[in-house]
């Protein structure tokens, strides 16, 4: 369903000002493994749910789910890398706040695309999900920066635990979904 306004160019807008302003993009190389990290999760999500997304994107500006998709692997989520890595604070009280922050802003922006109608659930996938997921993912982003092979062997069973407990036909091809 295509809409006539353009929340998630925006935010890709937004993101792009945001890492120029306050990112460490003068040293992204350094996060470059974990931009890639965010970006192949995506992919395996969208690869892996594909005609029974959990949750799903609607386009606005862009003509489509796979073109929407695209922005945030490529710009939204290596930009909340770089923002959320780059910035990364090294006292206890500040590493917490850090991480409420970035869930607080995740779950947030995903509240208005709920209001909006440009996010859609699906096979029992709510906002709740979203944010525990959030809960999960700012800490694996920085596991990954320390730890990529702890965090790839974590990734895995989270994975298959969410794709079993969502019941996602992943046995099954694509167009029989």
């Amino acid at each position: 369903m295509s809409r006539n306004d353009s929340m998630h160019v925006g935010l890709a807008i937004l993101t792009v000002f945001s890492v120029w302003r306050w990112g460490d993009w003068r040293n992204w190389r350094e996060y470059h493994s974990v931009m890639l990290y965010i970006a192949i999760g995506n992919l395996t999500y969208n690869f892996l749910t594909a005609s029974y997304f959990l949750w799903r994107l609607d386009a606005d500006f862009l003509s489509n789910h796979t073109l929407t998709e695209m922005l945030y692997t490529f710009i939204i989520f290596p930009g909340t890398v770089l923002l959320f890595v780059g910035n990364y604070p090294q006292t206890k009280f500040r590493v917490i706040s850090h991480y409420s922050y970035w869930i607080f802003i995740y779950a947030g922006f995903e509240l208005i695309m709920t209001f909006t109608g440009h996010i859609e659930y699906q096979y029992g996938w709510n906002l709740y999900w979203s944010a525990g997921f959030d809960c999960i993912m700012f800490p694996m982003l920085m596991l990954f920066y320390k730890k990529p092979l702890i965090a790839y062997s974590l990734s895995l069973p989270i994975a298959l635990i969410l794709l079993w407990y969502f019941d996602v036909p992943v046995h099954l091809p694509v167009e029989e979904r």
